[in-house]
């Protein structure tokens, strides 16, 4: 399964038989519950939402199967099981069962509704992050998650009014988003597309120097972006970027942070400085970091110039500018704008790091560490620790509850409840009139 020490396919196979939280994805996923006993399951109907939804599995080997489907819980935990999969994919809801896929005609299967999804990658900051590189994360880099996941947790409920976004560790260096809203699972790919278009700031490969290009000349940016730029400059852009992470300290860094500067005058002024500082390899005064002192240096130039005039404001947009690059989320958009995309289900394993796949609070972001996230390794002990305890519970198929993945199964729980309330008010159209008569 994994070149990981004990991450073998009896691991494996007990996570899925012991502590999977099963029932907890299938409410997720179904916006329904499951039904509480045998009895109950005859009257119980399980919508297409579950019936019609694609589950993709990643076999030992490479070996990938698509269009599975399961008519309920049960029939999904016994294919895991027999399975024993590395980690499994979920997709979208299909006018059809995708199992059937082969039998209909071609081109029928099509995709008719998908949670909004979102990717953001460690990876994708390896230009600008200072700590790690490649596959590697810390608590340090985590930084630039945070930040992406707190802008964008913003702009999902401010301009767009979406309310059921779960945020789950990737088990590795990032984090997915998979929104649920009603309106959000019935967007078509066009309009998943727009709305990608909207939220995408940050683009352009490691050839190109400057990747945010959104303004119209020196205009204003527009309301929801300036609101994330005030966001990212006051609680991010200083801590993470000029402190921490001291992007600009070293010459490469502080280079780049010049070819971002659209005025040759303002450049070379810099470029003498902080190559005299290289030469002499004088320290900033007090405890500012060299970033800081260099991002002050740039301040300093720009205030040199006439309030008011086109030279200054096209300095300070640039300045905003830079501080969307350093800290807006850098998204996956291929992954946004497809309801056909697959993503990795919440509580898989990670196979190169054996971390299970957590539910993360955007409220609680910045305090997440990556490397604090419970292995699979470390859940089974925690189970067997718990001995007759944990046996008992699993009567109730809530193994779990001995393990240190209790409280993300509850968060996913808590989650779970508020898309059962939104799909009562929905279905029951519970609107309440003022009878005016009455007062």
């Amino acid at each position: 399964m994994s070149t990981e020490p004990n991450i073998t396919p009896e691991v494996m196979l007990a996570f899925y038989g012991r502590l999977y939280p099963f029932k907890s994805i299938f409410t997720w996923l179904s916006h329904s519950h499951v039904p509480s006993t045998a009895k109950d399951a005859p009257t119980t109907r399980i919508g297409p939402t579950w019936t019609n939804r694609e589950f993709a599995f990643t076999l030992k080997g490479d070996v990938y199967i698509r269009y599975n489907s399961f008519q309920d819980v049960e029939e999904f935990k016994k294919q895991v099981l027999k399975l024993n999969p590395e980690r499994f994919e979920v997709g979208a809801v299909y006018n059809a069962k995708p199992r059937d896929k082969k039998t209909l005609p071609p081109s029928m299967l099509q995709p008719v509704r998908r949670e909004l999804v979102f990717d953001i990658d460690m990876t994708d900051y390896d230009g600008i992050r200072t700590c790690c590189k490649s596959k590697s994360i810390c608590k340090r880099c985590w930084g630039f998650i945070a930040a992406a996941v707190t802008v964008l947790d913003q702009s999902l409920r401010r301009d767009f009014g979406f309310n059921l976004l779960l945020w789950v560790y990737s088990g590795r260096r990032g984090i997915h988003c998979w929104v649920s809203d009603h309106a959000a699972m019935a967007l078509t790919d066009d309009q998943r597309k727009a709305i990608m278009g909207w939220l995408e700031v940050v683009k352009g490969g490691k050839e190109m120097t400057k990747k945010v290009n959104i303004r119209l000349g020196t205009n204003p940016l527009p309301p929801s972006i300036g609101a994330s730029l005030e966001t990212l400059s006051e609680q991010y852009f200083i801590p993470v970027i000029l402190e921490d992470q001291d992007c600009f300290a070293s010459k490469e860094g502080w280079q780049t942070l010049l070819d971002l500067i659209p005025d040759r005058e303002v450049v070379s002024n810099l470029r003498q400085k902080w190559e005299e500082e290289e030469d002499s390899a004088r320290r900033p005064k007090g405890s500012q970091s060299r970033s800081e002192a260099r991002w002050d240096d740039l301040r300093k130039e720009i205030k040199a110039i006439q309030k008011g005039t086109p030279r200054r404001v096209t300095l300070t947009s640039a300045m905003e500018d830079i501080i969307l690059q350093y800290t807006y989320p850098r998204l996956d958009a291929e992954v946004s704008k497809r309801r056909n995309h697959l993503l990795k289900a919440p509580f898989c394993i990670h196979p190169g790091t054996g971390r299970v796949c957590v539910p993360v609070d955007p409220a609680k972001v910045d305090d997440f560490e990556p490397e604090k996230v419970p292995s699979v390794g470390q859940l089974l002990s925690e189970l067997d620790a718990a001995g007759s305890t944990a046996e008992n519970i699993n009567v109730l198929g809530k193994c779990w509850e001995s393990t240190s993945m209790k409280q993300y199964v509850e968060m996913l729980d808590e989650h779970n409840r508020k898309i059962l309330q939104a799909e009562r008010e929905r279905t029951q159209g519970q609107i309440f009139f003022i009878d005016e008569d009455a007062i």
